[in-house]
């Protein structure tokens, strides 16, 4: 089809079976964004909800999203955590609005139903109806059971001090989900040890939720766009690096090791390194290798579809990913260190944090050009893009430049998607 057209397909047009050319339709229809909800978010997929860290004490609570919807992340008084869907079964208000808290039961205030922490229904004013001149007027007929009108529930999984949930309570395991490439990367970051949380940060990214899924397997741009990346050596195309994908090509694994700051060959071409760029503070960059870390100074992990575990030196945390509309999404950021972090340890992480979040010296490039990428996608949706860096395949590889990530993920969507 022509460029001048004004005749807009409804559905993707794909160059063949390949994933290497990307119809822009796919971020732009709001037909295929609310299909993708139904079938990634809220069936056969474990999304991110949160940290256990985050609800320490029986009665904490965190509402977070699964998809578009809300839901509410709790620690019963028993230990366990739950999660429920933040809509009262009554009339269906969202009856929670504080982001965290403490409560003993969960309280409608349009009607006062009145729910346990794990989302059963204990309560209803006027179930019995009122007397009133020796009869009973109102109330709910005498069939009604309280237990059929619980909140709904989603299943939970927890590995490492992670909290997954999912609607679909026939979803496989979350390590099957994971799979034994990506699980081994997870375990390396969460493994056993107690999480402490040092701060959030969230943004609202005017682009459609996959190009920051798409930001996070994309290797070709760090040591292009990002100024400090290059400079200073953290992320750059002549790293000792890895990339590598579940068997299933959606979830990844980008894995590098910190080169040399400075001057190499293709470094000096590339426009974002600036030779004269200095440190104010050298600490800034205080790198202490950890032993958890095993050789790798970097690893960035995307779970499919909602969260992205990052690994920057020092700097750990979670990025979840909220989708509202096919062109906008939220970016949560969830800073963490480790209990026995020692006080020095904890302040050089909140230093490196700087490098991102929204106005962070890295993660700010990322968000702006996600947010022109989607102004020229909604500006031609017959077009489409190009992935063809390091070829057509999809394969793990021992460098980063290619975009086979990107290429393994739309076949994973292709395949659910098109079904």
């Amino acid at each position: 089809m022509s460029e001048t057209s004004t005749v807009f397909p409804r559905e993707p047009r794909w160059e063949g079976d390949g994933t290497h050319r990307i119809p822009f339709l796919t971020y732009t229809s709001e037909e295929l964004y609310k299909r993708e909800l139904e079938r990634f978010f809220y069936k056969d997929h474990w999304c991110y909800v949160g940290l256990e860290a985050e609800v320490p004490n029986p009665g904490d609570y965190k509402r977070t999203v699964v998809g578009e919807r809300s839901v509410i992340m709790v620690r019963d008084a028993d230990g366990t955590i739950s999660v429920v869907e933040n809509v009262c079964a009554h009339r269906g208000m969202r009856f929670c609005r504080e982001r965290h808290g403490n409560r003993k039961d969960f309280v409608c205030p349009y009607h006062q139903w009145s729910y346990t922490l794990k989302g059963d229904l204990q309560g209803v004013p006027f179930r019995r109806g009122v007397k009133q001149d020796g009869q009973v007027h109102g109330g709910m007929p005498a069939d009604f059971n309280t237990a059929d009108h619980g909140l709904t529930k989603l299943k939970v999984a927890t590995r490492g001090g992670v909290v997954f949930a999912s609607f679909d309570h026939e979803v496989e395991p979350i390590e099957d989900y994971l799979g034994p490439t990506i699980l081994g990367y997870f375990d390396r970051l969460f493994n056993g040890r107690k999480l402490k949380i040092l701060g959030y940060n969230r943004q609202r990214i005017p682009g459609n939720w996959k190009l920051m899924q798409e930001n996070i397997k994309d290797p070709y741009h760090p040591g292009l766009l990002h100024t400090w990346f290059v400079t200073f050596g953290l992320w750059r195309a002549d790293n000792k690096s890895q990339l590598r994908m579940d068997d299933r090509h959606r979830h990844a694994a980008m894995i590098s090791t910190r080169g040399q700051a400075g001057k190499a060959e293709h470094v000096t071409q590339v426009s974002s390194f600036k030779e004269s760029m200095q440190l104010n503070d050298a600490s800034f960059l205080d790198i202490v290798p950890e032993p958890w870390w095993g050789g790798p100074t970097a690893v960035m992990t995307t779970i499919f579809p909602s969260v992205i575990l990052q690994q920057q030196v020092n700097s750990v945390s979670t990025r979840h990913i909220q989708p509202n509309g096919h062109g906008s999404f939220d970016f949560v950021w969830t800073h963490f260190g480790f209990d026995d972090d020692t006080e020095e340890m904890t302040q050089r992480r909140l230093r490196q944090a700087n490098l991102f979040g929204p106005a962070g010296f890295v993660s700010a490039d990322d968000g702006e050009v996600i947010e022109f990428s989607q102004q020229g996608f909604e500006s031609k949706p017959f077009y489409r893009t190009v992935a063809e860096l390091g070829g057509r395949e999809v394969e793990n590889t021992e460098h980063m430049v290619t975009e086979t990530l990107i290429r393994g993920m739309y076949h994973y969507w292709r395949n659910v998607m098109e079904a």
